[in-house]
């Protein structure tokens, strides 16, 4: 890890990672710590799109497959022949699939968050250093643009 510029300064702070992006220095490789939130940074180094949706989607998917093939699969297997009505009924069973695909979105949304944003390795949040109130920029090693 390449040495940490410390200001004292927010100005400067962000003159410098102006100055660090117009040299052609890749916005992934720039880690900032900051003692207070500053929405400037933002605006110059935009964050990634999340992929926790992702995570949402095939979880809520593999809940529907999974509340449906559960009721079809127990219907099947036990029967209950009641005046002539189908064994296999979709309108009662979309309340299971539905509660599943509730139960199983929200799940694996959460271990998708955990995941992606590495909460499980203490050391990946939390800066061996402390910098008290001072604004720290950091550079992985690399090449430029």
């Amino acid at each position: 890890m390449a040495e940490p510029m410390i200001f004292h300064e927010k100005e400067e702070f962000l003159e410098a990672l102006r100055r660090l992006v117009r040299e052609g220095v890749a916005k992934e490789r720039i880690r900032v710590i900051t003692p207070f939130s500053v929405t400037e940074v933002e605006e110059i180094l935009p964050r990634m799109p999340s992929q926790v949706n992702v995570f949402a989607l095939a979880g809520a998917a593999s809940g529907t497959v999974a509340g449906f093939a559960f009721t079809i699969l127990t219907t099947l297997s036990w029967p209950l022949i009641v005046g002539g009505k189908p064994i296999v009924s979709i309108p009662p069973f979309i309340i299971i699939a539905f509660a599943l695909t509730i139960l199983f979105g929200a799940l694996s949304t959460f271990l998708g968050f955990l995941l992606l944003s590495r909460l499980p390795s203490i050391r990946r949040i939390r800066s061996m250093e402390e910098y008290g109130n001072a604004f720290v920029i950091t550079v992985e090693p690399g090449e430029t643009k």
